[in-house]
């Protein structure tokens, strides 16, 4: 099937200064991909290089299988068919709900039943005629993804959507743009630099770092299997140990463990705090030197040896305490990395 949007060696420097180095990025029919990244490393470009925003030095754009972009090609952002929901909205604040939805629909006997249509599938067909200060950040947001649909483009674009809501608000909104898009059935591109909106929000994450983008895949497998360290620190709070591996076990400090992926030789060994199950013992290896208390769930920090690691816990301490010694047991398949440097594994 194609793809409703493929790049392939994006290319582009500012100044001197390489923004975006070789990047290949493909979105399915369909489906919500996160473009996940710290700020500076190029996702945002990437996006406008996609709306037709930017141009790149090298490489090519596809959307719907059509060239937009690239070897002599270069089709204007208007004629993409592509929707954009800008990080400020850009709303025009003398139209009303409507006539910013309207906006870029072309004239004509079947625009009002359009956007009637869109505003309804946003849930906002009920403030249609306010104007857009007399809206909330949440309905704000809604308006401008409603304005990015109604002209039936073939993919969207969010650039850091849900950046200026507040946390109570920002976890709703997303779940409703979700939703939105999905019935919609439109195909999506956002950029974010939250680990967390990534993850819950979109079908796919391809993680971006100093204009590269180092792994795509669905946030359950970038999570449980990041393809390299750098990966997994960025995508959550990781435990690394040294270890030695040998095919689909390794042995380290907390014993021998299964590897999701064979591995030979001396490794990093890596898994997160939740996976990491403590058993409360005077004579323990480990001892818990810190807590943090988020409310929903808490980590405590643990010292083996010269090692600092962190479990996960959610709801109550269930009686552990800073200064107690505690056995450490890992209850899922960890990774590992070729170790960048000789760990001996005892300590």
């Amino acid at each position: 099937m194609t793809p409703a949007i493929r790049c392939q060696s994006l290319t582009k420097a500012f100044n001197g200064t390489v923004a975006v180095a070789e990047t290949d990025l493909e979105v399915a029919e369909g489906r919500l991909l996160a473009l996940l990244g710290p700020s500076g490393c190029g996702k945002t470009t990437v996006l406008r290089m996609i709306a037709g925003f930017e141009t790149p030095d090298r490489g090519t754009v596809e959307i719907g299988g059509r060239r937009v972009e690239g070897e002599g090609t270069h089709v204007p952002p208007e004629r993409r068919k592509v929707g954009m929901v800008f990080q400020e909205y850009a709303l025009f604040p003398h139209l009303d709900v409507e006539g910013n939805t309207g906006f870029g629909v072309p004239p004509g006997p079947e625009k009002a039943a359009r956007v009637r249509e869109v505003l309804d599938l946003v849930g906002l067909e009920g403030v249609r005629h306010r104007m857009p200060h007399e809206l909330s950040g949440g309905q704000q947001q809604r308006v401008a993804l409603a304005r990015a649909l109604a002209p039936r483009p073939e993919v969207i674009l969010l650039d850091e959507p849900f950046s200026n809501l507040d946390a109570a608000l920002r976890q709703r909104v997303r779940a409703e743009v979700r939703h939105i898009l999905h019935q919609a059935g439109v195909s999506a591109v956002f950029v974010t630099h939250d680990q967390e909106e990534a993850l819950s929000l979109a079908d796919e994450v391809a993680v971006m770092i100093e204009g590269r983008v180092l792994q795509t895949g669905t946030p359950e497998r970038l999570y449980r299997r990041p393809g390299s360290h750098r990966v997994a620190t960025f995508l959550g709070e990781a435990n690394f140990l040294p270890g030695r591996a040998s095919g689909d076990q390794v042995e380290c400090r907390l014993g021998p463990l299964p590897l999701l992926e064979p591995a030979e030789g001396e490794v990093e060994v890596m898994f997160r705090p939740e996976d990491l199950v403590m058993t409360a013992d005077p004579d323990g290896p480990a001892e818990i030197v810190d807590r943090i208390y988020y409310g929903h769930d808490q980590t405590l920090v643990l010292r083996l040896g010269d090692l600092t690691l962190k479990s996960r816990l959610v709801g109550c301490c269930r009686g552990f305490r800073e200064g107690q010694r505690v056995r450490l047991h890992v209850e899922m398949p960890v990774m590992a990395y070729p170790s960048p440097y000789g760990c001996p594994i005892a300590g």
